[in-house]
């Protein structure tokens, strides 16, 4: 059974481990990011690696998940996003120092495809995986196949336009759907609710320390657990402009199944419940189309190590 290494490159921290063919994490290891500084990074990922590495000598390759635009030829760090690593070939680097082939991918593009693989998507050969964190990311399957694009930057869903003129985004643009879609967004919903009807928003308000400056989306999902009506209508919100996305992207990719995964979705039904409701009216032909569920994740913490060291693993 052939074993692969993944590395999962985040803000905080980074995780790695040993893979197997059925995406099981045979050992684990994480230690902390030095995200401000490009080598030592670097010099992290390397340092997992070789540990894992002599750990397992059978490992025939590296998987290295990161956030950023990674170029088509799954080596190049095209744009970075929470690191000041564009233009930097990550793969050569570490290929050079710790002796196996290395394949890089996009963080969400990687999760996605062990979500696709080996979580709620498992058995489909057409997926969208849809990640909801502080922005919202993704990953699509056709046939069994990530789909990267011509220049590798396929699947950045979270900026496709659903509010002519709307919340400007930090890509430049304006309307995004990560602008409406996301844990910042849910935040923005209970600060536009506190500012404009406070005594609404009483309960967001009190769980933001009092401050409405201060509301978070962790706020909103902690009153909408408690069943605030303030909180269910942020995600409410969110929901519609989620399920609208989504049934725009299913218009166009006709997948089997949507799977959402990320901090978001830890809300379970609050969430769920809007977001395929608002799917199911915005589906175009959705009475003569066979079903596409919209599930929540199952492929747990480690679904973007086990992802690049799978994708890794099956590199030509």
């Amino acid at each position: 059974m052939a074993l692969s290494i993944g590395v999962d490159v985040g803000g905080t921290k980074i995780a790695a481990g040993v893979v197997d063919e059925e995406g099981a994490v045979l050992e684990r290891i994480q230690k902390a990011s030095p995200a401000n500084d490009r080598a030592s990074i670097l010099d992290t990922i390397v340092d997992c690696a070789l540990e894992l590495k002599e750990s397992r000598p059978e490992a025939v390759a590296v998987g290295i998940g990161a956030a950023g635009f990674v170029s088509s030829d799954r080596n190049t760090m095209a744009s970075g996003t929470n690191l000041d690593w564009t233009g930097v070939r990550i793969g050569d680097v570490v290929a050079e120092r710790v002796g196996l082939p290395v394949v890089v991918e996009n963080d969400a593009n990687a999760a996605g495809w062990a979500e696709a693989r080996f979580g709620a998507g498992a058995g489909k050969r057409n997926v969208l995986v849809v990640t909801l964190g502080t922005g919202v990311g993704g990953a699509i399957v056709i046939d069994g196949r990530l789909v990267r694009g011509a220049a590798g930057f396929a699947a950045e869903i979270g900026h496709i336009n659903i509010e002519p003129d709307g919340r400007p985004c930090g890509c430049g643009q304006r309307g995004c759907l990560e602008r409406y879609a996301s844990g910042t967004a849910l935040g923005v919903n209970g600060w536009e609710l506190a500012r404009f009807q406070p005594s609404y928003a009483a309960r967001i308000i009190e769980l933001s320390g009092g401050n409405p400056e201060h509301i978070s989306g962790k706020a909103v999902t902690a009153a909408a657990r408690e069943g605030d009506p303030a909180a269910l209508e942020c995600y409410a919100r969110l929901g519609r402009a989620l399920g609208q996305g989504l049934a725009d992207l299913a218009a166009v990719l006709d997948p089997e199944v949507i799977v959402m995964t990320g901090g978001l979705t830890e809300a379970g039904p609050i969430l769920l419940e809007p977001v395929t409701a608002a799917f199911r009216a915005n589906l175009t032909a959705h009475a003569r189309r066979p079903e596409i569920p919209v599930l929540i994740s199952s492929a747990g913490q480690d679904a973007g190590l086990v992802g690049a060291a799978d994708l890794a693993r099956q590199a030509d």
